[in-house]
């Protein structure tokens, strides 16, 4: 068997994060309040999940697109700097690239999105010669990216088709219509990342078992992220749920269910049990909340380790 050049290819999208922390009360309409901090940090599902599971060790190329400008040069640069081959990346001068204005205050939070190039990427412009080079294949935020939509379900059928292996993660809807075709798609996906509104949603349904029930995986594995409730995941009718790896001092939350992501494929791909990667994303997600943004954290593989050693009592391999 030839050795792949990327252990993971990421088709999604890309936008930078404003952050604002540190308000005294929320935003009305007409009055305006001050944010005693802010930080601008690498944005979207997709890139969070790149870069975090490069830093674990993870050889990783990216495909998606950007605009031509200052935002566009931050992401593809940041993604450098964790070491993912951002060759499959198109610049494009008729868009712009996107970004989100994320306002935290105490443990909640809202945003707002300017899709951008996050809406223009089509299918049409997916590198297939990055993507026969990967062992595996993850794709996020299904709901923003609607030139892409349409695609998805046959690129992960040529990717199953090219041997590779494949993870989902649906990512919320902000037109809150719910549609998507899972029937037709989890056949060719080995692992499923919804979070828990987001199943409930899309299924239209009250409870977790009557989703499963609903969306009938046969062999994917349906990984529940749960915030700080843990996690859950249901293979083949049996479900085993995890408690989260808690912080005394959250900074915030952004990333956290990508940094999951991160942490389950990392381990998923070097052969582990799902427990073990089950355990390990977790892990990883808690670590996440230690730094503002979603790659805050995540500096380098041997700090990273090294942290986990001290907070977590994580022994590796």
């Amino acid at each position: 068997m030839s050795i792949k050049k990327y252990d993971v290819v990421v088709i999604g999208e890309l936008n930078v994060d404003l952050i604002l922390n540190k308000t005294a009360v929320f935003p009305e309409l007409g009055k305006e309040i001050l944010a005693r901090q802010m930080n601008l940090v690498l944005g979207s599902s997709s890139a969070i999940f790149a870069s975090n599971i490069s830093c674990l060790g993870a050889k990783v190329a990216f495909i998606g697109k950007t605009g031509v400008d200052l935002f566009g040069d931050f992401v593809i640069s940041s993604l450098q700097s964790k070491a993912v081959d951002t060759g499959g990346i198109v610049q494009d001068r008729s868009t712009s690239t996107g970004a989100t204005v994320v306002i935290n205050f105490n443990e909640d939070r809202a945003m707002i999105t300017h899709p951008g190039a996050m809406e223009a990427f089509s299918g049409n412009e997916v590198n297939w010669d990055i993507i026969r080079q990967s062992r595996h294949l993850h794709i996020s935020s299904y709901f923003i990216q609607t030139s892409l939509q349409k695609n998805i379900g046959n690129i992960f059928r040529k990717a199953k088709q090219l041997g590779l292996t494949t993870s989902f993660d649906p990512q919320w809807d902000p037109a809150e219509k719910w549609e998507i075709d899972l029937d037709e798609m989890l056949p060719d996906i080995d692992l499923f990342f919804p979070n828990e509104s987001e199943i409930l949603k899309i299924t239209h349904t009250s409870t977790v078992e009557d989703a499963v029930q609903k969306i009938k995986p046969a062999g994917t594995a349906i990984v529940i992220k749960q915030g700080n409730q843990g996690s859950t995941i249901i293979q083949n009718s049996k479900a085993h749920s995890l408690p989260a790896f808690l912080n005394e001092e959250v900074v915030d939350a952004i990333g956290a269910g990508d940094s999951f992501n991160a942490g389950f494929v990392y381990r998923f791909l070097q052969n582990q049990p799902l427990e073990y990667c089950h355990r390990f994303g977790n892990m990883i997600a808690a670590m996440s909340t230690t730094a503002a943004g979603g790659t805050g954290a995540f500096s380098g593989r041997q700090e990273v380790f090294t942290v986990l050693k001290e907070k977590y009592g994580y022994e590796e391999n």
